[in-house]
């Protein structure tokens, strides 16, 4: 309740109380003078919609645009409906027109002769695809290691991820360069990984990055990363998102959101070598976290009651 609706209340307490008891014996209980409760008792009406103050805004004003202004402005605006303001307020100002150009505007959007914009159309999200089975798809990305983390201030530090959009399932580890070389090494540690959960890694998902594919390279368009040449070794298909649309890659954002929030803000490294340490056992917290899109259970616990015979 605002203090509009407050104020009504009071009111309408009030003109019941004098209505019973009269009006002095109101004034001296609710400390009101008699003008202000005879004031209030002339509109009553038994509502208390009839108690709300009404708008003290001025119905006119000295300096308000005249008839003959107002017919002018019209009658330009009806010729060149496509003038654009600071045109049709030139055009106006060589017919005696003496209104700044914000006073224009006021009348203009008063009467309705703006422009009318265009409605934007309304964009339709593709419904993404949902996975079948475990290693269908699997979503690899990158996470600069914030420097607050790292002792020393000239190491690098950067995780990969690689994520299973069926199971959840995450493959974390630790370099000191983004590069394709990284790249390359770490997408056979993940495959080599998931195997060995019982998982054949059938397609890796990445965005457009220079560490994954020369897509967007003025000069190496056509030649074919380390990364690249490392699934084609491994029979395992490339699947490229949408330039600038990361939700496309959707699971490993959030689950790098999560290890921001959860566990950058709380952990130190050392080396690299510290840094994986470290997300070795991140890696099994959460993969033994559950999960609401799992139904609440675990990846792993999933991975068991739906991927195994």
């Amino acid at each position: 309740m605002n203090s509009i609706t407050q104020d009504m209340k009071f009111r309408q307490s009030l003109m019941k109380y004098a209505e019973k008891y009269g009006v002095s014996r109101a004034s001296r209980k609710y400390n009101k003078n008699r003008s202000y409760i005879y004031f209030w008792k002339s509109r009553w009406d038994g509502s208390v919609e009839s108690l709300a103050t009404q708008s003290r805004k001025p119905h006119h004003h000295p300096n308000e645009h005249t008839e003959a202004e107002i017919k002018l402005i019209k009658d330009h605006r009806r010729r060149c409906p496509d003038l654009e303001l600071p045109e049709l307020w030139h055009r106006l100002r060589k017919k005696g027109y003496s209104r700044c150009i914000t006073s224009l505007y006021r009348v203009m959007k008063k009467y309705g002769m703006l422009p009318q914009k265009k409605e934007k159309k309304k964009r339709i999200i593709k419904p993404y695809e949902q996975m079948t089975h475990a290693g269908e798809r699997v979503q690899i990305d990158v996470k600069v290691v914030p420097r607050k983390c790292i002792a020393d201030k000239e190491l690098k530090l950067y995780q990969y991820t690689a994520i299973d959009e069926y199971t959840r399932l995450r493959f974390l580890y630790g370099y000191e360069e983004q590069s394709t070389y990284s790249s390359s090494d770490f997408a056979q540690r993940a495959v080599k990984w998931f195997k060995k959960h019982g998982i054949t890694v059938e397609c890796i998902q990445t965005d457009n990055g220079f560490e994954f594919t020369n897509r967007f390279s003025p000069s190496k368009k056509d030649k074919k990363t380390m990364f690249e040449n490392k699934l084609a070794e491994l029979g395992i298909k490339h699947k490229l998102i949408r330039p600038y649309t990361p939700r496309h890659n959707g699971k490993v954002e959030r689950s790098h959101r999560e290890d921001h929030n959860k566990f950058y803000s709380c952990h130190s490294f050392f080396s690299c070598a510290d840094l994986n340490a470290q997300l070795t056992v991140r890696s099994n917290r959460t993969n033994n976290r559950p999960m609401r899109p799992l139904n609440w259970l675990s990846p792993i616990e999933f991975f068991h009651a739906h991927c195994t015979i």
